[in-house]
Order: C-alpha cells, then sequence, then structure tokens
C-alpha cells in the first residue's frame, strides 16, 4: 500500500505535533491573505471617504470575497510573476473586478505586508499573555496547596536550607508573571507600520492628493483606525523596524528560558521521586523497562525551550543587516522565526498548563529525603543551643564536625543511613540539647509560608483578575 501524500514530504512538528489550533490559525495562509484583503478593502475605503473617485460600486465586490481566497489561483499567479502581493492582489481584482483599477492605489507591499505581520503579532501575543495567566493561575493553586510542606532545597545542587514547595512553585511562578508582564509591554506598545509607501517617505500619497499634507496624514489614520489600531510608526523605511521583531522574540524567549527552569527542576524531583508528571492511563514509559515513568513531558519542554531560546538570533541578525531603508533578505527569515518562535512558546505553555494542572505530589519522599540530610543542616542551630546551655563553642565545635565527618563517611562509603543525631546525642557535652526539637524541619523554612501566601495575593490575584473569564484552557496536547 502506498503511504499517503503527506507522509512523502517534510511537515514541521512543531505543526504536527506541539502547537495549538488556535495559534496555527494565526499563522495560516487563510489568516494571512485574507488580512491583506481587508487593508486593502481599508486603504481603498479611506481614499474614497477622501474624495478619491472610488465608488460603491467598486468596494461592494471586495468586501464580499475577503475570505473565499483562491489559492490555487495565487500559486498560478506568483510562479508567472515571483511576487506574492502582486500574485494575490491579481487574484483579488479576479474575484472583484470591478474593483481592479483602484486596489492597491498608492500603495507599496510594505503597506500590506508589515500591517498584516502587526496584525498577526497582535493576535498571537494575545494568545501567549492569556496562556501564561493561565499558567501563573495553576501554579498559584499548586504553590498554595503544598505552601507548607517543608522540602530539601539546593545549591548548586547540593543540599542547603530548607523552603516549602510551594515557595519552589511560586520562584517558578514568578518567572512567567516577568514574562507575562513583558508580553503585555509588546501588546501595549505594539504599532502599525502605517500607510507610507516605497520608502516611507509617503510621496506617492502626496500625489494622489495632489500635494495635501493633511489628507495624507488622515489617510493613514483612517486606515489605522478601521484596522482596529490608534498608533503608527512616527517614521519607517519601506518596514517598520526590525528591533520590533527583536523585543517580540526576546519577550518570547524570555518564556523559554522560565519553561526549561521550571521542567528542569521537575525533571530532577521526579529523579528523586519527589514528583512526579501527570500520567495517561495508557501511557508507556519505556518500550523496554515496563515499570519506567518518564518526565516526558517536561524533557520535551526543555527540548522545545532551547529551540526557541536560540530563535532570538535571527531577529537580531534581520534588524542589523537592514541596509538604509530595508532590504528583501528580512523576508524568508522572518517567515520563519516569527511563526516559530509563537508556535513554540505556544506549545511550551500548553504543556506546562497540563502539567501544573495535574503535578503529583509524592510528600512522604519529599519528607524523608528532608530527614536524611536534615542532620547535617541543623549543625549550627544545634552548636548554638548547646552554647546558650553552657557549653564551650570552640568544643562543641569540634564534637560536632568530627561526628559530622564520621556520618557522612558511613553514608558516603558504606551506603548506610545518616547516624550523625544518635551519635550527638550520645555526647555529653550536648546532654542539655534537646536535639529531637531542633530536627523539626518546620523550623528551617524561614518565612516560606508567608512568602507564598503574600506573593499570591500581590502577584497572582491581580492577574486572576485582570483575565477574568479567560483563564480556563482546556490543553489537548497532540501526543
Amino acid at each position: 500500500m502506498d503511504a499517503p501524500i503527506s507522509q512523502m514530504v517534510y511537515q514541521s512538528p512543531l505543526v504536527t505535533r506541539n502547537a495549538s489550533p488556535e495559534m496555527l490559525a494565526v499563522f495560516s495562509p487563510q489568516r494571512k491573505f485574507s488580512t491583506w484583503r481587508r487593508i486593502w478593502l481599508a486603504l481603498a475605503e479611506a481614499q474614497q471617504q477622501l474624495g478619491l473617485p472610488i465608488t460603491d460600486e467598486q468596494l461592494a465586490p471586495m468586501r464580499a470575497h475577503l475570505d473565499d481566497i483562491d489559492f490555487e489561483e495565487a500559486d498560478r499567479q506568483e510562479q508567472r510573476l515571483r511576487h506574492d502581493v502582486m500574485a494575490h492582489l491579481h487574484t483579488f481584482a479576479k474575484a472583484a473586478p470591478p474593483a481592479k483599477a483602484i486596489l492597491h492605489w498608492g500603495a507599496t507591499s510594505m503597506d500590506i505586508v508589515d500591517n498584516t505581520d502587526v496584525l498577526l503579532l497582535r493576535d498571537a501575543l494575545d494568545i501567549i499573555g492569556r496562556k501564561l495567566a493561565a499558567l501563573i493561575d495553576a501554579l498559584g493553586r499548586f504553590a498554595a496547596q503544598w505552601k507548607d510542606l517543608p522540602v530539601l532545597s539546593y545549591t548548586h545542587l547540593q543540599p542547603a536550607q530548607p523552603c516549602t514547595l510551594g515557595k519552589r512553585a511560586v520562584l517558578w511562578c514568578y518567572d512567567f508573571v516577568l514574562a507575562l508582564a513583558e508580553i503585555e509591554l509588546r501588546l501595549q506598545t505594539l504599532m502599525l507600520r502605517g500607510i507610507k509607501g516605497s520608502t516611507g517617505t509617503q510621496a506617492s500619497f502626496l500625489e494622489l492628493f495632489e500635494g495635501d499634507h493633511e489628507k495624507v496624514r488622515q489617510l493613514e489614520y483612517i486606515v489605522t483606525e478601521k484596522l482596529g489600531f490608534q498608533r503608527v510608526h512616527p517614521v519607517t523605511g519601506q518596514s517598520y523596524s526590525r528591533i520590533v521583531d527583536v523585543q517580540v522574540v526576546v519577550s518570547l524567549a524570555a518564556i523559554g528560558a522560565a519553561a526549561h527552569k521550571m521542567a528542569q527542576d521537575i525533571r530532577l524531583s521526579a529523579a528523586f521521586k519527589e514528583l512526579d508528571e501527570p500520567l495517561e492511563e495508557q501511557q508507556v514509559g519505556s518500550s523496554a523497562m515496563a515499570y519506567k515513568r518518564n518526565p516526558v513531558l517536561c524533557e520535551r519542554v526543555t527540548g522545545l525551550a532551547r529551540w526557541l531560546m536560540g530563535i532570538v538570533q535571527q531577529p537580531l541578525f534581520t534588524a542589523a543587516q537592514q541596509m538604509f531603508e530595508r532590504t528583501l533578505d528580512d523576508s524568508s527569515n522572518k517567515r520563519l522565526s516569527i511563526p516559530e518562535a509563537f508556535l513554540c512558546a505556544d506549545a511550551i505553555l500548553d504543556i506546562l498548563i497540563h502539567v501544573a494542572n495535574g503535578i503529583v505530589v509524592n510528600h512522604k519522599v519529599s519528607v524523608q529525603r528532608l530527614r536524611e540530610e536534615l542532620p547535617f543542616l541543623v549543625t549550627e542551630n544545634l552548636l548554638m543551643a548547646a552554647v546558650k546551655a553552657g557549653g564551650d563553642r570552640q568544643e562543641l565545635h569540634e564534637i560536632i564536625r568530627r561526628h559530622s565527618l564520621a556520618a557522612a563517611q558511613q553514608v558516603k562509603q558504606n551506603g548506610r543511613p545518616n547516624d550523625l543525631m544518635e551519635r550527638l546525642k550520645a555526647e555529653p557535652a550536648l546532654a542539655a540539647v534537646d536535639v529531637g526539637k531542633i530536627l523539626e524541619p518546620r523550623q528551617y523554612v524561614g518565612r516560606s509560608v508567608q512568602q507564598v501566601e503574600e506573593f499570591i495575593d500581590h502577584y497572582v490575584v491581580p492577574i486572576r483578575e485582570r483575565y477574568r473569564g479567560r483563564l480556563e484552557h482546556k490543553v489537548a496536547l497532540k501526543v
């Protein structure tokens, strides 16, 4: 049996395995080219409004054919013309013949393409912002649930003073709060390129309006308003500054960095058997090792995050390479870097929302692992208590040091349990100290519980309010 045609060509895994249908729709040919048509329509309507000879009979068929694009015809035209904008312009003219004479009047390709790109950026950033808010909400709920479970902390990936699982979760969460602030800033400062002509001087439109500068300004404002914006870039060359694309992709890459850190922490916790990812009923962990429960979702996140963080270089190179008013080498690169950055960030957030809503906490393992290390971690507190009870600080330090090294040797070289506390309890010099009380883990988590509560109140709750009605997000992972 012959393989289906779809299996005979390469398809990006971002499309087939990772990104959501809603993000794929934003960067679909249908959305892109129907938006081109809407900009052509907005331009013609504005020109009519300002007195150019454009009739309602020319506008009506344009409005009637905004979405029914003949893609086969567009492909034929592009093969002939080797110019995608002109190909779709001819295709639109065939669908709306009365408008042929006035379509694209005075415009250059980037009046259409760049403004479309900004509209797509706005839609894509909105999706990312909403999903970040959903992830922050999920992590906030997880942190609140486990705010007082003491766990072993790590610095240098070595055991350190304990915190709580909830505190660790708000560390993850805060990274995404910062990332959301960047996405919201990008949305707030996003501007259309505007209607500026071939090199950004608006010369063609000034000629159309016979030197009337005010009408040229009005034309740009009317088109901008019709497209749902209030602001345009004050100056452009043929294209808007590609620093905008840098800012957007850097904001997405920050999500990648935050996601990588969270996913890697969960992977390490799974290795310690403290946490597990959500597991599907029939999910297979290994083709050979039937007992395996691998953290495959978080592994997938770290892999995608590396890709996302790497994309940052591309818009940087593109922005730096723009000679004078514009060079076309940005186009082929931008077709890859902008959509893939969004598809990648979108996939990462969907996976992490799913994980955050279903993390399995093996709290008894966490308690056991903390208790195994706690004797070493509390020796300073033990020393202080013994000195307060009348002991000699230097002599006590030497006793504790000697027993700590011996207990560590038993653990590391002989594989035996940590018996440091038993050794210290037997020391006459420490007889006045209640060692059992000193070993209570909650004494050493500092303000972890209060920090979780304060963080949720001051950061998570306002985001929940800001995105009220938009936090319900059902993730349907493809694989």
